[in-house]
């Protein structure tokens, strides 16, 4: 599975960007699908997924501002990022398993390149 993400940039302060997972490969609905961030001198942070069943989790930094859909047709994840915050800044993965793996990041077995997401005050 090759993932590819897009949709980063700069925004303001209760803005919004719609960050988007494209993937490749077989069988993508199968997959749980996170995204995770990283920002300078932070640990790697999970941000929200979605499970092959559709189950959606969010971590609680982002609950009622993120929304993360999925499109197996178009092998496509979004993040839809609302309320955005200067402490939102950071670099943007998504991540691939299909072991059913939710939260731990170790145990994605695929990543992205990631995608900068910087959001000024």
């Amino acid at each position: 599975v090759q993932l590819v993400e897009s949709g980063g940039g700069l925004v303001q302060a209760g803005g919004s960007l719609r960050l988007s997972c494209a993937a490749s490969g077989r069988a993508f609905s199968s997959y749980v699908i996170g995204w995770f961030r990283q920002a300078p001198d932070k640990q790697r942070e999970f941000v929200a997924a979605t499970g092959a069943s559709g189950t959606l989790y969010y971590g609680d930094s982002v609950k009622g501002r993120f929304t993360i859909s999925r499109d197996n047709a178009k092998n496509t994840v979004y993040l839809q990022m609302d309320s955005l915050k200067p402490d939102d800044t950071a670099v943007y993965y998504c991540a691939a398993n299909n072991r059913g793996v939710v939260f731990a990041s170790l145990r994605y077995d695929y990543w992205g390149q990631g995608t900068q997401v910087t959001v000024s005050s």
